[in-house]
């Protein structure tokens, strides 16, 4: 279902595939002319900070929140799109939200290698602590994952849970360090950015992949417990009101 998924997003395109880093790189390419240029934001990591530099230490968040927003965007509609699989008693329905998380990753994974290969081009080397990617962002996908399946359950029975979606979306990508150090911003402000999920995963992806550092494992610890919380808690909710969904649709 998910090689489906990704193979007919694409369906009848000239570029076919392309696509899946085309539209990313372009977004990339747009921020940090806006950034950058515009509002000559610096993220300090040298003194003479390239707009490539600036690029790179960009596109990591941008993945992140690309990750986490592509499921949600969806979920709303997931159950409503599969109306077949509802009437179908044996059918495991969890599973339509994990189509979606499975598509965002193979998207995330070719952005991750466009990133890498352009480290490669801009320093000649990349750091031995990229391979602690996939336990970085695993968090992040276990917290999606519950967050997808209260939503997808929610959109169900309110349609309107699809459009505030796209207005979460918005507010988790610039309420989190993005665009922006989290060290730019009064340490007051920091336990309410923290709320937000994106937060600690794109500092210790920044870490991981630009800085060659080791994650802060007792927060990693913490944030992973957090979100297994948050995995069951959304699966719950999911399996006890999927009982509904066919009389509704």
């Amino acid at each position: 279902m998910v090689r489906r998924d990704v193979i007919g997003r694409y369906h009848g395109s000239l570029v076919g595939l392309g696509w899946s880093f085309l539209n990313p790189l372009f977004m990339l390419t747009l921020y940090t002319f806006v950034f950058s240029v515009v509002f000559k934001a610096r993220w300090g990591v040298g003194e003479e900070e390239s707009k490539i530099v600036f690029a790179i230490v960009l596109y990591v968040g941008l993945i992140c929140h690309t990750l986490l927003s592509e499921v949600l965007l969806r979920a709303p509609s997931v159950v409503q799109a599969n109306v077949n699989y509802v009437k179908k008693v044996v059918f495991p329905l969890e599973i339509l939200v994990v189509v979606p998380m499975g598509s965002a990753l193979f998207h995330s994974m070719i952005s991750l290698l466009v990133l890498l290969l352009i480290f490669v081009l801009v320093y000649g080397f990349v750091h031995w602590t990229v391979l602690l990617t996939p336990i970085v962002l695993a968090p992040l996908v276990l917290v999606t994952l519950g967050l997808s399946w209260a939503v997808a359950s929610a959109g169900v029975y309110f349609r309107d849970v699809s459009h505030t979606m796209g207005i979460l979306s918005n507010v988790l990508l610039f309420f989190s360090p993005v665009f922006f150090p989290l060290s730019m911003l009064p340490e007051r402000f920091h336990p309410l950015l923290m709320v937000n999920p994106l937060t600690f995963i794109v500092e210790q992806a920044r870490r991981v992949l630009i800085l060659g550092s080791l994650p802060d494992w007792g927060g990693l610890a913490i944030y992973t417990l957090v979100s297994c919380l948050v995995a069951w808690a959304g699966y719950w909710w999911f399996q006890k009101t999927r009982k509904g969904f066919a009389d509704v649709l």
